[in-house]
């Protein structure tokens, strides 16, 4: 029989249940101590006598009878709770000669029947599970001086947290972190979880977090954002803490940060910097939503025109302000957070301010393989271009937003909550290009050089208001959601290109100098509005009415001119019209929506649709031309979920969405920025629509802490717009969006994934494995083009983790890419490869703890790339924690210590196949010194 890796993770999960499987149990049953009534329902729970963790958890059956199995030998406590009664709290053990005890009849006393002189002996409950809410008690675990929220978080079952601080509940993805119940710089969790200090948590619960709308409706709309809360203790909600570190290191490496927070009450205020070039970029600098630097108008899915950052600007806002590991980054960023609550919580107020700069400066270098239909008239024609090109980049941004968000409870059913945010942002970047490309005879088929730079100014302001009313009859409610905002943008830059082209004898054809300025004015103003209304129509069925007018309003105006004096002089005063347009969309919008939701027992249906009708108009104010556009989309929905416990859910949904195209795609707009592949619009353009299945289950056991999740999604795409790419023989080609009627795109997903915690070893093994596939089209040179791919992944992992002691985490597997394309069905990019990561801390005495981190990547060459790629990274830590609380540290960390960091990526699109190499950050040397420092209330707790 031959084992698949499928198979593999399958036979290691059953294997794992069956290594817990043993024969020890307990019994009983609970009943009034004079009534002698049976309580049914009662909560029973098994506890290790050593730290009070839970074991087992069952609920009385309704002869108040209960049975424990599959527990191991051991010392236990017996913990019996029902609301009213005293808990009943009993030590008991289990061994070979007492593999099963029988409580008998559990006398449960009524408190108001307890006399003063009867003592009940309580225990601290690690574990409460509270309806959807698992709630850990953090006094029952141990927690050292000065460690933090991240370190608590480690100890909790069914909670994994890597070297990167992402975090992994119940085998899903962790979002969100709050404190109290609220955002903390925005939803950083990291920020959170490295910062605040974990002898300052009173509980952490887990919970999945309802939209803001179904947490007001009670009506289950399916999104839900796994999230932690972290509850602090009332005695350390007054006083102050922080962080300061600051490090230098070898090859001009260094690298700072700071930070300070403030509680008193519900009152919290934080201030934060940061500063260096070892990679680290702030604080949630990534969350680009947040930053608001959205540009650029197209359709999204409901048929509503928006504006979006894209190649509709020429290439003039190529940089967004991430950093995505190319290059040598440079980045100082900063933020004050203030949130507050007063008047029994009638008002509250959550404000944000952030700035910062980003610079990255580093090279590429790509190659490409470009196939093309072959010819059969002609054996000796071009099928296949190979591009080489080399780039040196310069990206520098700056950026500040200000946001706030008030909430008033204006009655007991009614609330206002209203949000507004702006944004400024200034960039400035620089891409010189050097690039040729040959025949598959290797004969040279054109040379390119080219150098871009612009520099572009924006400012983004919006508001919302959001506006509940809870009506009389019970699910019966209201509310009205109105959003605003405005957005321009400045840009100017310069383009300058040398394109040559060469024979079949490498002798020079054609010569295309281009050299122009380009500049973008660009303006747009937006209002929505969403009106909803649900109805209870019986105890299990709702309704949900929704209506939204919406208005959007921009002005695009972007030219390119001609230098007119010719090379070394520049006197750029030519239009021209070819790569020019003065475009003004006006755009209006009604949408109207109609749900059902059905809930009984443990299941939840939801099925409806949106209509939207969308008209606007597009004026050319340069040759004065306008068009008119109006069509109506229709996105049904339907979801089946189904809840087996708190811990163990199927979901399976359906959605269908028309997709428009994009303004870049529609309006004949020439794209220059790169004068071998030139970009026009196609204004016959339709609509595709997309039928999409998605479905998952999820299990969790908290006694075994073991989980598995899985996860699968399915799409077709009919009419679906494509690329229409013709290549010339001097290998220029042009492209064009064009719709492919009576094909139909596909992709899929699968996803497993299971871990389960080993109780002999103390082990958590995790495996998991993925694959993914589509199926697209493009036409090239006329001829159709059917691309397939499909790659598969699949890991095991192994992790302890024991507090101030040790952490250890290992993973490894393959992978292995199929890649092919219809036009050269000979060449492809299939591929296998392997990767591997660790992680290994180590608390040494006196005070010294080593860590140290590595990756392991192998790429196998391909018939497209024939040399393989590998790659070994190390880093390694060593620090010395000084005074009794540990707050001082002195670290000596090496990054990269074989020095083989390689930027590296190989990718597969359509008819092209690329490789990427890029300059990264490599070995250094760095001392740091940490300094964590605290004035909370109620002090710091002695060492466990």
């Amino acid at each position: 029989m031959k084992l698949t890796l499928p198979v593999l993770v399958l036979l290691c999960l059953l294997s794992f249940s069956a290594l817990a499987q043993t024969s020890y149990s307990v019994k009983g049953t609970a009943v009034d101590s004079v009534a002698n009534v049976k309580l049914v329902n009662t909560s029973v729970s098994v506890l290790n006598a050593k730290d009070s963790t839970l074991r087992k958890f069952t609920r009385a059956a309704a002869n108040g009878s209960f049975s424990l199995g599959n527990l191991n030998k051991g010392k236990f406590i017996l913990l019996v709770t029902y609301p009213g009664y005293a808990d009943y709290v009993e030590h008991f053990t289990l061994d070979s000669a007492k593999t099963t005890i029988n409580f008998g009849n559990i006398n449960m006393n009524l408190k108001s029947r307890l006399l003063n002189e009867v003592i009940v002996k309580g225990t601290v409950a690690a574990i409460k599970i509270k309806g959807d809410t698992t709630e850990f008690n953090a006094k029952a675990y141990t927690i050292q001086p000065n460690s933090k929220v991240e370190d608590l978080l480690k100890q909790l079952p069914g909670i994994q947290v890597d070297k990167d601080g992402k975090i992994t509940a119940q085998g899903q993805t962790v979002q969100k972190v709050l404190v109290d119940g609220e955002e903390f710089f925005g939803d950083d969790p990291t920020l959170v979880t490295k910062n605040i200090r974990g002898d300052m948590v009173d509980k952490v619960q887990l919970y999945d977090k309802k939209s803001d709308q179904a947490a007001f409706t009670g009506i289950d709309d399916g999104q839900k954002t796994k999230t932690i809360n972290i509850k602090l203790k009332e005695d350390k909600k007054n006083g102050y803490f922080g962080k300061v570190d600051a490090g230098i290191g070898t090859d001009g490496y260094y690298q700072g940060q700071g930070l300070f927070n403030k509680f008193k009450g519900k009152k919290k205020f934080s201030v934060y910097g940061t500063f260096g070039n070892t990679g680290k970029v702030g604080l949630g600098w990534s969350d680009n939503n947040k930053l608001g630097t959205s540009d650029g108008l197209q359709f999204g899915d409901d048929g509503n025109a928006y504006f979006d950052g894209g190649s509709n600007d020429g290439g003039l806002d190529s940089f967004n302000g991430r950093y995505d590991k190319q290059g040598i980054p440079v980045a100082n960023t900063g933020g004050v957070h203030f949130d507050d609550k007063w008047k029994n919580d009638k008002y509250a107020l959550n404000t944000n301010y952030k700035v910062g700069t980003l610079e990255v400066d580093g090279t590429r270098n790509n190659k490409q393989q470009q196939n093309l239909p072959p010819d059969p008239t002609d054996p000796n024609a071009n099928s296949i271009i190979n591009t080489t090109s080399d780039e040196n980049f310069n990206n520098y941004m700056f950026r500040q937003k200000l946001d706030a968000t008030y909430t008033v409870k204006l009655d007991s059913t009614t609330t206002l909550k209203v949000a507004v945010d702006g944004t400024l942002k200034n960039s400035n970047n620089y891409s010189a290009y050097n690039a040729e490309s040959r025949r598959l005879d290797n004969t040279l088929l054109n040379t390119n050089d080219r150098t871009l730079t612009n520099n572009v100014d924006q400012q983004l302001y919006n508001a919302s208001a959001f506006l509940t009313k809870k009506l009389k009859k019970k699910g019966r409610t209201l509310s009205l959601n109105v959003t605003g905002g405005t957005t321009q943008n400045k840009a100017h830059g310069f383009l300058y290109s040398e394109l040559n082209t060469y024979g079949l004898q490498n002798q020079p054809t054609s010569s295309q100098v281009t050299d122009q300025m380009k500049t973008d004015d660009s303006k747009t103003s937006r209002l929505s509005t969403n009106l909803t209304y649900t109805e209870p129509l019986t105890k299990a069925l709702s309704l949900v009415l929704n209506y939204g007018f919406n208005l959007n309003n921009s002005d695009a105006d972007r030219r390119s001119y001609n230098n007119s004096s010719g090379s070394g002089v520049q006197n750029y005063n030519l239009l021209d019209s070819t790569f020019s347009n003065h475009y003004v969309f006006n755009q209006t919008s009604n949408q109207g929506g109609v749900n059902f939701n059905y809930k009984k027992g443990k299941s939840t249906i939801r099925f409806g649709t949106r209509v939207s009708n969308v008209d606007y108009k597009q004026v050319d104010e340069i040759s004065g031309n306008s068009a008119r556009r109006s069509f109506t989309n229709w996105n049904p929905q339907a979801n089946y979920s189904y809840k087996f416990s708190n811990y163990s859910s199927f979901n399976i949904s359906y959605y269908g969405n028309p997709t428009q195209p994009t303004i870049d795609q529609l309006q004949p707009i020439r794209v220059n920025t790169d004068p071998a592949n030139v970009t026009i619009g196609n204004p016959n353009l339709k609509p595709s629509f997309t039928n999409g299945f998605y479905g998952y289950y999820n299990m969790y056991k908290v006694i075994s802490d073991q989980s598995v999740w899985l996860n699968g999604g399915y799409s077709f795409t009919t009419n679906p717009i494509v690329s229409n790419v013709v290549t010339n023989d001097q290998g220029k080609s042009t492209i064009q969006s064009v719709n492919l009627a009576g094909k139909q795109q596909s992709n899929y997903n699968l996803g497993v994934d299971g871990s389960r915690k080993l109780g002999f070893a103390g082990l958590n093994v995790n495996a998991r494995f993925n694959t993914d596939g589509n199926i697209y089209y493009s036409l090239v040179n006329g001829q159709l083009n059917k691309t397939k791919s499909n790659s598969y992944s699949g890991k095991i992992g192994l992790s302890k983790y024991k507090e101030k002691k040790y952490s250890v985490f290992l993973s490894a597997g393959p992978d292995y890419t199929i890649g092919q394309a219809s036009l050269q069905p000979d060449r492809n990019n299939n591929g296998r490869g392997f990767s591997a990561d660790y992680y290994i801390s180590v608390y040494l005495p006196f005070k010294i703890e080593f860590s140290s981190d590595g990756q392991y990547q192998y790429t196998a060459a391909t018939q497209s790339f024939n040399n393989d790629f590998r790659q070994t990274i190390i880093n390694a830590r060593l620090s010395k924690a000084f005074f009794k609380s540990d707050a001082v540290k002195l670290a000596l960390s090496g990054n990269d210590l074989l020095n083989q960091n390689q930027g590296f990526t190989r990718s597969a699109s359509s008819n092209l196949i690329t490789e990427n190499r890029y300059t990264t950050i490599r070995r250094y040397f760095m001392l740091s010194l940490v300094w964590d420092f605290s004035g909370m209330g109620g002090g710091t707790p002695a060492k466990k």
